[in-house]
């Protein structure tokens, strides 16, 4: 039984993934924006490459239809009706529309993984649910991939320890687990931090956040289990 973490997707291609179990995290913030923006009933999330992607993808579409959100450099992006605070994914939002997300880490990371069999989308807000249908999926297949969206190309604190905590709960009474660097890596990043609020807000990202006045966003994504659906991406939509 393989599980390997990859703390970014640089370098993985299309075949690395092929016929894999996959889950994306990105949980400050794009993760957490789409389990928000699916729990707030969204009729799907469409992860893309950039802000111009996202545009030209939705220059024909009826405007009531859809909604643009995304970020850069954690800032929202001039013209887009949301940025990528998952406190903004309401009903009143996003309720019945298409998103079209463009982020700076966690949307390339969503569409590095296109050419995996299964990908869930996960975070802490959906973590018991996530870690559930991760195990299963492991247990099916023999194998499971989680890929850290990163901090523009580079390790992410956050992201590590948020798989630690999954490859931790996968792996339970299951025997000759075969775990890549990675994993081990992010397993022993679980025992630095007191608990999931800690570790988010405490990160190079979940500071810059706070300082940008992004402090309930941090609180947001580090409330565990506050949602029991596991998106799933496939053919450039989560749903």
């Amino acid at each position: 039984m393989k599980l390997d973490v990859y703390f970014t997707p640089l370098g993985l291609t299309a075949g690395d993934l092929a016929g894999r179990g996959v889950v994306v995290i990105d949980v400050l913030r794009a993760t957490t924006s789409v389990v928000a923006a699916l729990a707030s009933g969204a009729r799907a999330v469409v992860p893309t490459a950039s802000s111009e992607e996202a545009v030209k993808m939705t220059a024909n579409l009826e405007r009531d239809g859809f909604v643009l959100a995304g970020e850069r450099k954690y800032l929202p992006i001039p013209g887009f009706a949301l940025g990528n605070s998952p406190r903004d994914m309401t009903p009143e939002q996003v309720g019945g529309k298409t998103v079209y997300l463009a982020t700076t880490n966690g949307t390339p990371a969503l569409v590095a993984a296109q050419g995996a069999d299964v990908v869930l989308v996960g975070a802490a807000i959906n973590f018991g649910a996530l870690a559930e249908k991760a195990r299963a999926i492991f247990i099916e297949r023999n194998d499971l991939a989680i890929i850290c969206a990163g901090h523009e190309k580079q390790f992410c604190l956050e992201d590590a320890y948020v798989a630690g905590r999954l490859v931790k709960d996968v792996k339970t009474r299951l025997r000759r687990v075969d775990l890549n660097d990675g994993a081990g890596v992010a397993v022993s990043l679980t025992q630095r931090f007191k608990g999931w609020q800690d570790a988010l807000s405490t990160c190079e990202a979940g500071r810059t956040l706070q300082a940008l006045g992004f402090g309930e966003d941090v609180r947001f994504s580090a409330q565990v289990d506050r949602f029991a659906n596991v998106p799933t991406y496939s053919e450039r939509r989560i749903t």
